[in-house]
């Protein structure tokens, strides 16, 4: 059943998307869970059709760390079609409600296990050439510095919490590689063998260590899997990607992304996030740890 507060939103969709072919008539309208930020359905046609995913995107998200750009997810999953690793797009168009996508919906279950598998994924993601157009993502850790100066200042209060970071900076790698900006476990879908990347709305050009950080950090692996990898994880996950110099980069550039993801978890925590200090203070033990080590 359609929950109540759906119905416009799907009349209005039919309406809109009816001329595109990708939306039958009476189809079953099942809204995903997963969608964060924007208005995400699964939908399948009385037809035994292949479901569709429409994504109805919200006007701004506001989110310091992860846009909401539903052009550069048009454009990504564009250029990624035939690649096995990202949803086929179907359509994208401007709707009454705003702008929206329709893409192949991929069927499988959240990634929980086999890191080494999501390192696989990102290096072959992270050889591709990016389409023009995409956000340049933080490179160095001035640059890093400069986006946790910005979270914070939307945290009134918190700037005392965050620990110290190294006083040695890390130069900007001037990499240009294509990045999924979000590659946490909820946007990693396993479909036997297979493992695919959803969610492309915050893409990016610039240092793969900004993927790799994401995907490694303790506060996302807490809120989709419950608690962070472990250390032998970890390890498989970065044998795996298997690129001793940029992973040396990684641990130079740690430190600094650890501190962002701490901001951002307060950032949540302003928001009304009850979770999110729990969040926080895993990045905030990771953090220490790294700086302790250097």
């Amino acid at each position: 059943m359609t929950a109540p507060d759906d119905t416009q939103l799907i009349q209005a969709l039919e309406r809109d998307l009816a001329p595109s072919g990708h939306v039958p008539d009476a189809a079953q309208w099942v809204r995903l869970k997963g969608g964060r930020t924007n208005h995400v359905w699964r939908i399948t046609g009385p037809t035994g059709a292949n479901p569709v995913v429409v994504k109805l995107y919200a006007e701004t998200s506001g989110n310091p760390l992860f846009p909401n750009r539903p052009d550069d997810e048009a454009r990504v999953l564009h250029a990624l079609d035939g690649q096995g690793m990202a949803p086929r797009l179907l359509h994208r168009t401007a709707t009454r409600l705003g702008p929206c996508v329709v893409y192949s919906h991929v069927s499988g279950a959240r990634w929980r296990d086999d890191p080494a598998k999501v390192a696989r994924l990102l290096r072959r993601l992270h050889g591709l050439a990016p389409p023009r157009g995409l956000r340049p993502a933080p490179d160095g850790s001035v640059a890093l510095e400069a986006q946790i100066a910005a979270i914070l200042a939307r945290c009134p209060g918190d700037v005392q919490n965050m620990p110290g970071l190294p006083d040695t900076a890390v130069p900007p790698s001037g990499a240009a590689c294509l990045l999924h900006g979000d590659p946490v476990p909820g946007n990693l879908i396993a479909q036997g063998a297979a493992l695919h990347l959803i969610d492309w709305q915050c893409p990016a050009i610039g240092d793969p260590c900004e993927d790799i950080a994401l995907f490694l950090s303790p506060a996302m692996q807490i809120a989709y899997r419950g608690a962070p990898l472990a250390q032998t994880e970890e390890q498989a996950f970065l044998s795996a990607y298997d690129s001793p110099r940029l992973l040396s980069r990684y641990a130079a550039l740690a430190p600094w992304y650890h501190a962002r993801s701490f901001a951002y978890c307060l950032w949540q925590a302003h928001q009304g996030d009850k979770t999110a200090m729990t969040r926080a203070q895993a990045e905030h033990a990771a953090l220490k740890g790294r700086v302790n080590n250097l």
